[in-house]
């Protein structure tokens, strides 16, 4: 029988790449022998930086796509769906809620995303182009993108699927010859480092996934007594929901059908008429296909159904089978539900001329490094270090039924990249009123204020989200971890009405800081303003806004010159811009587009943080011993051979590191590094490239 992990609170989620049981070295070595067999010749398609093979069949196959013990069991073939029935589609009659019918994989959480991905057109066109198919322009391979730390990912895969006697043994649709779900599934393992990857988990990460909103898990018992109301408003704002009941043994339900530590989706809330007045039904999908409510309202027991119209069936879409969809009274869901997840859609998804009306997002990445931007909890001594931001609160609701002028919002807080390393950060907003004359609050300041709002606890978590409510006014947001010195990545998101606004705080240069570091943000003295680099990118991008090495080194030149870094300026070579470029560049065409750009800006900005603070004799170069501690303070550890080869290859003849060599240094370490973790999917802690892998990596950087 399938399973389903806890969606509670109080459940943390396992790491991506956890190692247990994963497949032993000789599984990966027949996996590679696989592959490798299949490949003929190493085309790379124009359209693509990825490694692309050809198979004998003159078909696309994906190197890349890892293998485990799940995928190489005894009797699994892989096989393509043209290998399993006559005339396969990718979708039949659209893509819904119905054409994700559960395998051997305990993934329900996944396919409970998934099905509310499905009531929702527009986001499903962003996660897969739906006019991929199995004959015009076939070729084997399929696109599809999810969301990560802020904008969309291509993903590519083969359409190769694993089988037993000719049946797929993992995610399915009811139509023998539909594989849009099936391929879905293999693409998100793909993300997440194989389908092993996918045996247990939460839907909300799921859903953030495939649909760049924000999710948070609310408890069923403590929701407004005016429950129809609340989900329509959710409803109506593109929301996409979530439930479980975990209060029972894994593996079995309660008395009326509904399975414990399960995840189903909550599709809709209806006014239905009844001979006996009007009553409140809620429509829920177990992702199974099977398995459903038998109390009240239910499809085939329900004898309640004799009261309403056929009419009023028709209008609901009501369907007397068990096929994992059916309705069920609100009170009901309030007694048989535990947990919901709310997966809140934000306006760059909303579609023109939509009924729906999403949250406005503002998007802010930052970093805590430590001993300049890594505080901890207020509970420290360093708590005013963390990163801060100005919130303006000016938008109030439209809520005619209270006579209080408040402005709702939903705070998101995501850590990045933390689970691929193996650790979760503990991570907590706090939101502080603003200074009157000022946009910052000093370590006086937050001495003596006491937050208006915060997390209940620090949680080792991917995402932390606070919803509140206040009245209009100017507050500040402070990310944080639990402990002081603490290094990680993270993305801030704000969800407000139109109107409202969240911006990085700006600390005053006469702030009295520690002993460390004059600055928690020294690279505002280094470098130029965001807006001004806006406009140094128009300055010297070509005609058609794309920044190639060239650029970037005039762009750098001009940008060194005017701040307390001037003269470093001289040391920047172009080779080095050439590097910069290709490991950004995500399309493999030697050049950046504003996107790309801002995302090597952003990693300037901080590495400049870095050096300044490093720098102690402010000569605008790095001694050499101290340079494995600013590598440290960025994430990265070494040991005694690499930084020799640091010394050889990236120093300046007195052994010295430039500012430009030290990003130059930076970049190809962290380049490297993630190379090796994505191909490392399994978290092993080696990796197995071909020839050609090797040469495309190590050639273009």
């Amino acid at each position: 029988m399938k399973k389903s992990r806890s969606v509670s609170e109080s459940s943390l989620p396992p790491p991506e790449d956890d190692v247990d049981s994963v497949c032993s070295d000789e599984l990966l070595r027949s996996q590679s022998r696989r592959w490798l067999s299949d490949i003929l010749s190493g085309d790379l398609p124009p359209d693509s930086g990825d490694l692309r093979t050809v198979g004998r069949d003159g078909l696309f196959v994906d190197p890349n796509f890892p293998l485990g013990e799940l995928e190489m069991q005894p009797g699994v073939k892989w096989k393509r769906p043209k290998e399993l029935c006559p005339s396969p589609q990718f979708i039949v009659n659209g893509a819904t809620r119905l054409d994700v019918c559960q395998g051997k994989l305990n993934d329900c959480w996944l396919l409970s995303a998934i099905a509310s991905l499905s009531m929702y057109q527009p986001l499903l066109r962003k996660v897969m182009p739906l006019e991929q198919s199995f004959q015009d322009g076939y070729n084997g391979c399929f696109t599809f993108r999810f969301w990560q730390y802020g904008q969309w990912e291509e993903v590519r895969i083969d359409d190769l699927l694993p089988t037993i006697d000719n049946n797929l043994i993992f995610l399915s649709s009811p139509q023998k010859n539909e594989f849009w779900s099936s391929l879905l599934e293999k693409a998100y393992a793909k993300l997440k480092g194989g389908y092993r990857a996918l045996d247990m988990g939460f839907p909300h990460e799921a859903m953030v996934d495939m649909t760049g909103g924000v999710t948070e898990v609310l408890m069923v018992a403590s929701l407004p007594r005016d429950l129809p109301a609340l989900l329509r408003y959710l409803l109506a704002r593109g929301a996409l929901i979530n439930c479980a009941n975990c209060q029972g043994s894994l593996e079995k339900r309660n008395g009326l059908g509904i399975l414990f530590r399960h995840a189903y989706s909550l599709t809709a809330v209806e006014k239905v008429n009844t001979a006996h007045g009007a009553e409140y039904l809620v429509r829920i999908l177990n992702p199974w296909g099977n398995t459903e409510w038998e109390g009240p309202w239910s499809d085939m027991k329900g004898s309640e159904w004799n009261s309403v119209s056929i009419e009023e069936q028709k209008r609901l879409g009501r369907v007397r089978r068990e096929d994992g969809e059916f309705w069920m009274s609100v009170s009901d869901f309030r007694q048989n539900f535990e947990v919901m997840e709310v997966c809140h859609l934000i306006d760059t998804l909303s579609v023109p001329g939509s009924s729906m009306l999403p949250w406005s997002c503002i998007m802010h990445h930052g970093n805590w490094v430590p001993s300049i931007t890594a505080g901890g909890s207020p509970q420290g001594g360093w708590f005013f270090q963390n990163p801060q931001f100005y919130f303006v609160l000016s938008k109030v609701d439209h809520n005619l039924d209270s006579s209080q002028k408040t402005c709702s919002f939903v705070l998101a807080l995501m850590q990045k990249h933390q689970r691929r390393r193996g650790v979760d950060l503990a991570i907590a907003l706090h939101i502080y009123p603003a200074h009157p004359k000022n946009t910052y609050l000093s370590r006086e300041d937050l001495s003596e204020l006491r937050p208006v709002l915060y997390s209940s606890q620090y949680f080792a978590r991917r995402e932390v989200v606070l919803r509140g409510s206040l009245p209009p006014g100017c507050y500040i947001i402070i990310p944080s971890t639990a402990e002081s010195n603490q290094q990680g990545a993270f993305l801030l998101r704000v969800l407000t009405e139109q109107g409202n606004n969240a911006t990085p705080a700006q600390k005053p240069a006469t702030e009295d800081m520690s002993p460390i570091t004059e600055l928690s943000f020294p690279h505002q003295a280094a470098l130029p303003s965001p807006q001004a680099i806006r406009q140094l990118f128009k300055k010297h991008c070509n005609k058609k806004g794309f920044c190639k090495p060239l650029h970037l080194y005039n762009l750098l030149t001009e940008a060194i010159k005017g701040g307390v870094l001037a003269g470093s300026e001289k040391y920047l070579a172009l080779e080095q811009c050439k590097s910069l470029v290709v490991l950004m560049d995500s399309q493999g065409m030697a050049q950046l587009s504003w996107p790309e750009f801002q995302g090597l800006w952003d990693k300037i900005r901080r590495w400049t943080d870095i050096f300044l603070v490093f720098d102690t004799n402010k000569s605008q170069r790095l001694e050499y011993q101290e340079v494995m501690s600013s590598l440290k303070a960025a994430g990265i550890t070494v040991d005694d051979l690499v930084m020799q080869l640091v010394g050889l290859r990236y120093t300046e003849p007195d052994l010295t590191i430039s500012y430009p060599g030290f990003l130059y240094l930076l970049m190809k370490l962290e380049s490297m590094i993630h190379k090796f973790h994505a191909h490392d999917m399994m978290g092993m802690g080696t990796v197995t490239v071909s020839y050609r892998q090797w040469l495309h990596m190590t050639m273009y950087n």
